[in-house]
């Protein structure tokens, strides 16, 4: 049976003694009645948190949420390395703790366009202007028109890197913006919703660092991590936290000829090659704004929380509430994504939620944040009042444990009210 899960199905072995795995930050997490719940609220997530790492498909997960500014939940369970389906007895095994940094993938691009409209903010850049105000060279085959707008709201025709290239060209960020200068758009005037999965944060960051003279993760230093207190929440990590980094790991049964080409449309290989791509140190430490930022669960939750306040963290004015509100304003309507072929409502950088159901839970109409490769999932919902991170390592498509991960987000919602609500009235509303 061993063997079936481990080379059939692609799972990490899970061991009898959770608690052995299992390690919670009691320095953060609060009493849950001083916001208003009970520990058995806090117990009922985190059982769907156990039992979606008891899928297999999950080597480490790591979870923060706070409720009315509070942390409910900081915890994280199972294996940062060691525990992957290709590794062995002897394989290190190190724990994951709230502590350990994991890749975001494309959660990266909320943080991301947040900065771009923080831009704005500091008079640097206008979102309705052309890239091409910033980076002429933008403009060769027929893209002079596209703006940063329809970039971050993923309009902006170019959501592919051209077919055939090698995925190396990621760390070299001056080849990788020549290739999207030479690229043709598929259409110019922002009327057709397609997901940019990696090429959106490459023209962001050229016209970030046109206008600032420095990268981005000098901006992202002085604007959010200085300031808000993080260790990590950059894009890369530093080669002196490197071995500190969660691996991630292919999991669940090998796509199909159907799934595996939808794979290769949106992501540009297969997910074998993505897990091998994301575990070589030359990915972990380059600069991928779309694809790379590191960060804890608890960061990516406390930068969620800062929007959930208007732009403010303690006494710090991070930015104003009008740049929160141009970030999380929808953009169009529900659209059929081109790319991912669902419907999806977008503001200029974030998804957002729906109802009855959308990706950040039950009635969750207000909820903006973003996923990431589909597993990792950071978000904010204004009508609960409560910010939240859930970071996983392994890489699964279509497998076994989507009942379990929409479980998990369904007893989030449920289970913390909105406002002027209670968890069994949310629960009616949802049936």
């Amino acid at each position: 049976m061993k063997l079936l899960r481990k080379h059939v199905f692609h799972l990490s072995a899970i061991p009898r003694d959770l608690d052995s795995v299992i390690t919670v930050d009691s320095r953060k997490e609060v009493d849950p009645r001083e916001v208003g719940l009970l520990q058995s609220d806090v117990d009922r997530i985190w059982d769907e948190i156990i039992r979606l790492y008891k899928t297999g498909v999950h080597p480490a997960i790591s979870a923060c949420i706070r409720h009315r500014g509070k942390v409910l939940l900081s915890r994280a369970i199972g294996h940062a390395r060691g525990n992957g389906p290709n590794d062995t007895r002897d394989s290190g095994k190190v724990l994951a703790t709230p502590d350990t940094p994991m890749c975001l993938f494309s959660t990266s691009k909320g943080i991301t366009a947040l900065l771009m409209h923080m831009l704005q903010e500091d008079g640097l850049i206008n979102v309705a202007d052309p890239v091409t105000f910033y980076a002429p060279e933008f403009a060769r085959k027929g893209k002079e028109n596209i703006t940063i707008h329809q970039i971050l709201a993923h309009r902006g025709g170019i959501p592919g890197l051209p077919k055939n290239v090698a995925l190396e060209v990621l760390w070299d960020e001056d080849q990788t913006w020549e290739l999207l200068c030479d690229s043709k758009p598929i259409v110019t005037d922002g009327s057709r919703l397609a997901y940019h999965a990696i090429t959106g944060g490459f023209v962001l960051e050229r016209v970030l660092r046109q206008v600032t003279g420095g990268d981005i993760n000098a901006y992202i230093n002085q604007k959010i991590r200085e300031p808000m207190g993080m260790k990590y929440f950059s894009y890369g990590i530093e080669a002196g936290h490197l071995d500190e980094l969660a691996l991630n790991y292919a999991t669940g049964p090998r796509p199909g000829p159907l799934l595996g080409a939808f794979i290769k449309r949106a992501l540009g290989t297969d997910i074998r090659s993505i897990e091998k791509l994301c575990n070589d140190p030359r990915f972990q430490q380059a600069i991928i704004p779309a694809g790379n930022l590191v960060s804890t669960a608890e960061e990516v939750c406390r930068f969620f929380q800062m929007m959930l306040n208007g732009g403010k963290w303690g006494r710090r004015r991070i930015c104003a509430e009008r740049t929160v509100a141009r970030a999380t304003h929808e953009f169009g309507s529900r659209t059929l994504d081109r790319t991912l072929f669902i419907p999806m409502r977008f503001s200029a950088g974030l998804m957002l939620g729906d109802e009855p159901f959308g990706i950040w839970g039950p009635n969750s109409r207000q909820a903006f944040g973003h996923l990431g490769l589909i597993n990792k999932f950071a978000w904010a919902d204004p009508q609960r009042d409560m910010s939240a991170a859930v970071l996983t390592s392994g890489l699964p498509m279509i497998a076994h444990h989507v009942p379990a991960l929409v479980s998990m987000m369904r007893s989030i919602g449920n289970t913390i009210p909105v406002r002027g609500g209670s968890p069994q009235a949310c629960a009616l509303q949802v049936e």
